[in-house]
């Protein structure tokens, strides 16, 4: 099963960005569907319309225009870039980029690069979903937080232990990377777990 990528080329000349496409086109387990951008007036527009996952750019070609800028300004903040190398550049402008290539990479390295993609964004799509979810038990203990109970009260009432609790208001932390009372009372409101006009009652 090939994985699909959309990736754009931004690379002023033609012979480079030809190279590079046709080393693309001999990885094995991707399917690439390749934009060319060949000035750096058309970057925005291009990276705006297509949505590239990736874009593999002569950092020349982003001209006074900081990364971020480009994805937020284009609507496409999960976009990967990496520099495309073949003459000396200043290090500090490369640390904005999420990987690099040369035009001396092997095939084996590419491939890896690009892998290596593919399991950050799995790796981040998994994370963003385990924060999303929280069991029964652990709902029922942000609803007893918001309502000011400790940790031996909430044991109590559940019928657990006070470790189980603590091990659980952990978790619910790590899963939603809240910390404090207050932050999980405004998550307990947007999530419906209570009601706004309860909260005066508390």
């Amino acid at each position: 099963m090939n994985i699909n990528l959309k990736i754009a080329i931004a690379e002023i000349s033609g012979i480079i960005r030809s190279g590079v496409e046709v080393q693309l086109r001999k990885l094995t387990g991707f399917h690439f569907q390749i934009i060319e951008i060949d000035s750096s007036e058309r970057l925005y527009e291009a990276v705006r319309l297509n949505k590239p996952d990736i874009l593999i750019i002569n950092p020349a070609m982003a001209g006074g225009h900081t990364l971020h800028q480009l994805r937020e300004e284009t609507g496409n903040l999960s976009m990967k870039c990496m520099a495309l190398l073949y003459t000396l550049t200043d290090k500090n402008q490369l640390r904005y980029y999420d990987e690099q290539i040369t035009i001396y990479d092997t095939l084996d390295g590419l491939k890896q690069k690009l892998e290596q993609f593919i399991l950050q964004e799995t790796e981040d799509d998994k994370e963003d979903d385990e924060q999303q979810i929280l069991s029964v038990r652990e709902k029922e203990i942000v609803v007893c937080v918001v309502k000011g109970m400790t940790n031996r009260e909430i044991a109590d009432l559940l019928y657990l232990s006070t470790h189980t609790i603590i091990t659980h208001r952990r978790n619910i932390a790590r899963k939603l990377q809240i910390h404090s009372a207050s932050g999980l009372t405004v998550y307990a409101i947007v999530n419906k777990l209570v009601e706004l006009s309860d909260i005066g009652k508390l």
